[in-house]
């Protein structure tokens, strides 16, 4: 299964199906206890994410806090690409990565059409190919014409004008492109960086974070540490850190700030080019309308839904959850609880009087969401993709490959832990560049929980860093669907992706370190090792044993 989820040679879902064929035919696990994987807690918790995402996405919500972020954050190059991170991040905590990237991307290309002109991508390839061996023994660079046009009023001009101007004026004409090019190319690449590290600050926002989840309940039973709550606690400071450190890096390296000469003057045209992308802005945002009555119930929903998971058991307080009996309200029942609303809430404000007019029209009111709908929108493969990380993960289990694995894991106890964290980070964040992050987290997870328990340290302090490094891939366009839908657009090379990528993952290991080292103690007592840790551990020991009996009686009667 490792092999076909690294390789494709199946589709990622149908593949996560084989544990149901596989196992009772190998004696692994019985159906009865296989099947159930498919439909754990965890897998709800994500489905209701993935209504609410469906029913932000129905009413163009996430549109109007996008744009409306980019109005305030202004219209200057850095502030845009902070504006763009910073929107796409947030959206990307309860959208999809791959959605909230899609979304942004034409938001962004209408920004930079204002600035720069239209675009004739199909004339600028073809050029483009002529003249890359030239541009790089002249410049060391790729050229992108896709990305050097000037101003719509300017794309009309004759070569022959061009020739009459002065060479002081052809230098400002080529670094005012060279500027607009690496303008355009950190618009690009900071839509899916800022996706890929905004799914990491919640538990829904990325299926790694979930298959962790439901992974500790398989492994670890009794570990209740880890929700919705904690999470958040510990991964949204991250996300802020990283996203800000990511933002300085992107402009700096694309010009949005410019160190040596941020007291230079602008010229006019540039003046002229963002007074034109504030309109295009604001005229977006004018196209659509007043607030409808469903985006602000939408909204309301959606903060409920926010607020409940959060505190339900926050851990440093007592949650709501303390009023039922223990162990029945999970983050999934809160989830489902909030989405379930949407569909029978009306889209349009009721009106009182009907209850009261005998003679009013009986019409059917449209809901928030319809089923119709949620079943067009919700990936569903993503679901039989958790299941089938849970199966795989119960059969290393109940099969003793885990504790074999771990058994041959004696080189690394010798390791410091602080040490093993950026070590794991940097194998598994390398990993991730060429296959699927949730294919990488399903295999890597048994093998972190092993180690830890030959480590003697608590198992979250392995197993987190490994889990949000599968988010850290920025290096390649393959890495992630995010990737691959910017690099489409024809304006970024793989240089470009390697050359930002390489920074962004050596600081998203080291800031990764650096929190499992700080708050991350506190907030899931990573200070010690666990009881839930040692139950596991003494189960392990007799699975050991009980193997090698086994082996040891089948060999004596041979």
């Amino acid at each position: 299964m490792a092999l076909y989820w690294c390789t494709e040679a199946l589709p990622l879902a149908v593949t996560a199906l084989l544990p149901i064929v596989l196992f009772p035919f190998l004696g692994i696990l019985p159906s009865n206890k296989v099947c159930p994987q498919y439909f754990l807690d965890t897998n709800f918790l994500f489905l209701s994410g993935l209504i609410m995402a469906s029913a932000i996405e129905e009413w163009n919500l996430h549109r109007r806090i996008a744009l409306r972020v980019l109005m305030l954050v202004g219209v200057q190059p850095a502030r845009l690409i902070l504006g763009m991170m910073l929107t796409t991040s947030f959206l990307s905590m309860w959208l999809s990565n791959t959605a909230s990237t899609a979304m942004m991307l034409p938001i962004a290309n209408a920004i930079l059409k204002s600035l720069f002109g239209e675009k004739d991508t199909s004339k600028d390839m073809n050029r483009e190919n002529e003249e890359n061996q030239a541009s790089l023994q002249q410049n060391k660079l790729y050229t992108v014409p896709t990305e050097m046009q000037f101003l719509a009023s300017t794309e009309d001009k004759d070569l022959a004008e061009e020739k009459e101007l002065s060479s002081d004026a052809l230098s400002d004409l080529k670094k005012e492109e060279e500027y607009k090019t690496n303008i355009w190319k950190g618009f690009l690449i900071s839509i899916p960086y800022a996706a890929s590290i905004g799914g990491t600050a919640t538990l829904t926002g990325t299926a790694p974070n979930l298959i962790l989840l439901g992974q500790l309940k398989s492994y670890f039973p009794e570990c209740d540490v880890v929700n919705f709550g904690s999470w958040f606690m510990f991964a949204f400071p991250l996300m802020l850190i990283f996203l800000l450190m990511g933002w300085l890096w992107i402009s700096i390296l694309y010009g949005g700030i410019n160190l040596r000469g941020w007291k230079t003057k602008k010229s006019n045209i540039r003046v002229d080019a963002e007074a034109r992308a504030k309109e295009v802005i604001k005229e977006d945002y004018q196209k659509l309308g007043p607030t409808k009555f469903a985006e602000q119930a939408i909204f309301f929903f959606f903060c409920m839904f926010a607020i409940m998971l959060f505190s339900r058991d926050p851990k440093f307080i007592p949650g709501w959850a303390s009023l039922f009996a223990p162990g029945f309200i999970s983050d999934a029942v809160t989830g489902i609880t909030i989405v379930i609303i949407l569909f029978f809430f009306p889209s349009q404000k009721p009106s009182l009087r009907w209850w009261f007019d005998l003679k009013a029209p009986n019409t059917e009111t449209q809901p928030l969401l319809t089923w119709r709908k949620a079943q067009e929108t919700v990936p569903w493969n993503i679901i039989l993709l958790l299941g089938g990380g849970f199966a795989m993960a119960k059969g290393c289990e109940e099969s003793g490959l885990s504790v074999w694995i771990g058994g041959r894991l004696h080189p690394l106890e010798g390791v410091p832990p602080p040490v093993a964290v950026i070590l794991i980070t940097i194998v598994i964040a390398l990993f991730t560049e060429f296959a699927s992050n949730t294919a990488t987290i399903i295999i890597f997870l048994p093998v972190l929980a092993e180690l830890a328990i030959r480590l003697k340290v608590n198992p979250l302090y392995l197993m987190i860093p490994g889990t949000i490094g599968c988010s850290y891939a920025f290096m390649l366009p393959v890495s992630t669907p995010p990737n691959s839908i910017a690099f489409s657009s024809g304006h970024l090379m793989v240089k470009d992706m390697a050359r930002t990528g390489l920074l962004m993952n050596l600081m998203g290991v080291l800031l990764l370190s650096l929190a499992m080292n700080t708050w991350a103690k506190s907030i899931f007592q990573l200070g010690t090792f666990p009881a839930w840790a040692n139950i596991h551990a003494e189960n392990a020991t007799s699975l050991v044993t009980a193997v090698e009996n086994v082996t040891l009686s089948a060999l004596n009667k041979i």
